[in-house]
This record gives structure tokens, C-alpha cells and sequence, in this order.
């Protein structure tokens, strides 16, 4: 199964990081910090579709990462970890706009349990491994795209790319957040191939759909005005 979730673990206990990554790992891909401020830095720089989110860190606490993401009009999920039992705590998170909330130590299975339950509810985790919008359907299993009974023709990077922009429908995409989730920073390919697969991607889509689903944001990147 093609990994479409990301999820963005700001923990500064390295092994309990490193579990969470390997808990994850069969559908899920993750980028990890160890401290409130880096954490926060990463969270503003990428689009993640949960962030597992521990209170007390080194720089800025958890609570002052959520608090900045909210002010910013940020909406990923956060799921707050604490190794503190203590409602004051939980009440205080859910004000500033966790979305749930785990004390430690915790079990694998709650943790997933918690995990997938707010994934499926923002739509980045289907039960169905499918992802649709409109008339388009893209199929994670077989990675195979369809508009209606068509199916469009589109290579492993097309693929991935339309899911990425379907995923994140109405939201403007930098070419550097497409260009990191969709090659890595650290490939040998420059940014501007984004131009050419945008290119390829709409070409496809026109010839069964009318108009320009995605949208060029002039010196900022792309949008894709579809239903999600």
C-alpha cells in the first residue's frame, strides 16, 4: 500500500519516538523532532496530516507549539502526549485545540486505536484505501486513477501527485511542500521538474473533465479546487 499519511512526531524521548515511528511505519511515513521549537519550525514548513505531540519538551512546550499552530489558523490533527494523568492538563490542551489526548505509558493498540481514529475522521485514513473527489477516484492499493469509468494515465509520480493535492483540496501548496513530500529534499532533481509533472497532471485531467482543477498561485505554488 502507497504510503499517503504523514505524521509529524514532535517527543524528545528518542525511544519513544522511535517506537511510535515503527508502530506507524506499515501506513504512515514520519518525520521526527525532538524539541518544542524545532517541532514547531517543521510543523510550519510542511503540511502533515496528524501531529503526535508531547507537552514537556526542551524549548517550547507542547502547549505553546499548539497554541502557535491554532493562532496561525493551522488545523492539522494533534494528539497530546503527557506523562502527567492530570485533567487540569487535558482541560488546558483541549482549550488551545488538541484533538486528543494520551498519557504515558500507553498501550501500541490505544495508540493506534487513537491514531487512525483521527485520520479517518480528517479524511487522510480511508477504510476503503481510496481517495475521491468529485468525479475522480484514486485507488491507493492499485494506485489506479479514475475520472468516472476512465482511467487516466498517469506514471507512480503523477499518481502520487494528484493524491497529494486531492488530500489537501482548497489548501495552497508551496512548490517546496510538493517538491519535500513528493521527491525529498534530498533528491538530485530540481524543484522546476514540479512544472513538468503539473503540466503532464492537468493535461490528463482535461480530457475528461472541463475546466482547471488545479490553479497556479503566482510566486507561491498550487491549488486544487476539487471536493474532497
Amino acid at each position: 500500500m502507497s504510503k499517503q499519511v504523514k505524521i509529524l512526531i514532535i517527543e524528545d524521548n528518542v525511544d519513544i519516538s522511535n517506537n511510535i515511528v515503527s508502530f506507524v511505519d506499515s501506513f504512515a511515513d514520519c518525520t521526527q523532532a525532538f524539541d518544542g521549537t524545532l517541532g514547531l519550525l517543521e510543523a510550519q514548513s510542511s503540511i502533515y496530516d496528524l501531529i503526535i505531540l508531547d507537552i514537556m519538551l526542551p524549548g517550547k512546550s507542547g502547549f505553546d507549539v499548539l497554541k502557535k499552530l491554532r493562532q496561525e489558523q493551522n488545523s492539522v490533527s494533534v494528539l497530546m502526549l503527557t506523562a502527567k494523568d492530570q485533567l487540569t492538563d487535558k482541560v488546558h490542551g483541549f482549550d488551545l485545540g488538541a484533538d486528543d489526548y494520551l498519557t504515558k505509558p500507553f498501550h501500541r493498540e490505544e495508540l493506534l486505536a487513537r491514531i487512525k481514529a483521527l485520520l479517518k475522521r480528517s479524511g487522510a485514513l480511508n477504510n476503503d484505501s481510496t481517495i475521491t473527489s468529485g468525479e475522480i477516484t484514486l485507488n491507493l492499493s492499485n494506485r489506479q486513477a479514475t475520472v468516472g469509468s476512465e482511467i487516466l494515465s498517469l506514471n507512480g509520480k503523477e499518481f502520487d501527485l494528484l493524491a497529494y493535492l486531492i488530500q489537501n483540496s482548497n489548501t495552497i501548496l508551496t512548490k517546496e511542500q510538493i517538491f519535500e513530500r513528493i521527491w525529498g529534499f534530498d533528491s538530485e532533481t530540481s524543484i522546476t521538474v514540479i512544472e513538468v509533472y503539473m503540466s503532464n497532471l492537468r493535461k490528463e485531467l482535461h480530457k475528461y473533465l472541463d475546466g482547471d482543477l488545479v490553479k497556479t498561485i503566482r510566486n507561491v505554488g498550487y491549488i486544487f479546487q476539487g471536493e474532497k
